[in-house]
C-alpha cells in the first residue's frame, strides 16, 4: 500500500520535508539565542550602570571611543564652554522639553558635547541659563553619539536657528566651526537650577522592539516546522486514502494516478 513513497514524486516531498525540518529548528534556536543575548545584555547593562555610579570619574581621553562597556561611564572634562544649542522635543518623567547643549572647548582643540540639563516647554533660548564663563571642570556620564530617527531621537529638518535635534558629531559639525567629539556626556548635576537629564542605556542592551522581534521570529520558524510536518501527514493520509478507494475499485481507471502501481 505503500509503494507509492518509493515514487519520484513522493521522494521529492520527503527529500523536502528531512531538509525544512531541521532548518526550520536550526533558524528557530538561532533566533531564541540572540533574544537571550539580549536579555543577558539588559541584565548586564542594568548592573553596569548602577556601579558606574560608584565608579571614580576617569578622563574623557580613558574613555574614547564610547562603546557598550564606557557607555554611561562617569567621565570629567576641563575646558571654557563655548556654543549653546538647544535640542527640542525631549521627554522627561512624561513631560515635553528640551535639553540645554553647551560646546565645551577642551585643550586638544575639540569640544565636547555637554548636557547641561533640561527644561520643560517648547525651546526658548531667552530661558535657557547662559554657561559660567572661565574654564570649567564637568563630570558627568559619557553617552555615544545619537542617531536621527533612532530610540526617540527627532529626524526632522528645518530647525531654527540654534537648535539641532540629535546630539552627534556629524550633526554638530555643521553647526560649529571647530571639530566635536564624537560623544556627549550629561552632567551628573543640572547646571543653573536644571533637571539632570538620565544616563541612557547603550544602543542594543535594551529589551527593545529589535529584542522582540528575534522572540517573534522564534516562533515562526518553529511554526514553519509544524506546518511543514502537518503538510506531509495530510498528502500522505490523502495518497493512502486515493490507494484504499482504488483497491477497492472506487476509483475509474482514467483517474488513478500514475503513483499507484496497477494491481495494488
Amino acid at each position: 500500500m505503500y509503494r507509492f513513497l518509493l515514487t519520484p514524486r513522493w521522494w521529492g516531498i520527503n527529500v523536502f520535508v528531512l531538509l525544512a525540518i531541521p532548518f526550520c529548528i536550526l533558524m528557530g534556536s538561532w533566533q531564541l539565542s540572540r533574544f537571550e543575548v539580549r536579555i543577558e545584555e539588559h541584565r548586564s547593562a542594568g548592573e553596569q550602570a548602577a556601579s558606574d555610579k560608584t565608579k571614580a570619574a576617569r578622563p574623557l581621553a580613558e574613555l574614547l571611543p564610547v562603546d557598550k562597556e564606557t557607555s554611561g561611564d562617569r567621565t570629567t572634562a576641563t575646558g571654557t564652554y563655548g556654543e549653546q544649542l538647544l535640542v527640542p522635543d525631549r521627554e522627561l518623567d512624561g513631560k515635553r522639553g528640551y535639553y540645554v547643549l553647551t560646546l565645551l572647548r577642551m585643550d586638544d582643540g575639540k569640544a565636547l558635547p555637554v548636557v547641561r540639563g533640561w527644561l520643560p516647554g517648547a525651546a526658548d533660548p531667552a530661558k535657557a541659563p547662559a554657561p559660567p564663563t572661565g574654564e570649567v571642570t564637568v563630570t558627568g556620564a559619557l553617552q555615544a553619539s545619537e542617531n536621527p530617527g533612532e530610540n526617540g531621537v527627532s529626524a526632522q529638518g528645518g530647525l531654527p536657528s540654534g537648535q539641532t535635534a540629535a546630539i552627534s558629531a556629524a550633526s554638530l559639525v555643521n553647526l560649529v566651526p571647530y571639530e566635536v567629539h564624537d560623544a556627549w556626556v550629561t552632567l551628573n548635576k543640572g547646571d543653573s537650577g536644571m533637571r539632570a537629564v538620565p544616563v541612557s542605556a547603550a544602543a542594543d542592551t535594551g529589551l527593545n522592539l529589535k529584542a522582540f522581534q528575534n522572540l517573534g521570529y522564534t516562533g515562526e520558524w518553529f511554526v514553519f516546522a509544524g506546518f511543514v510536518v502537518f503538510m506531509w501527514f495530510r498528502l500522505f493520509r490523502r495518497e493512502v486514502e486515493f490507494v484504499r478507494d482504488a483497491e477497492m475499485g472506487l476509483v475509474p481507471e482514467d483517474e488513478q494516478r500514475v503513483s499507484t502501481p496497477s494491481g495494488v
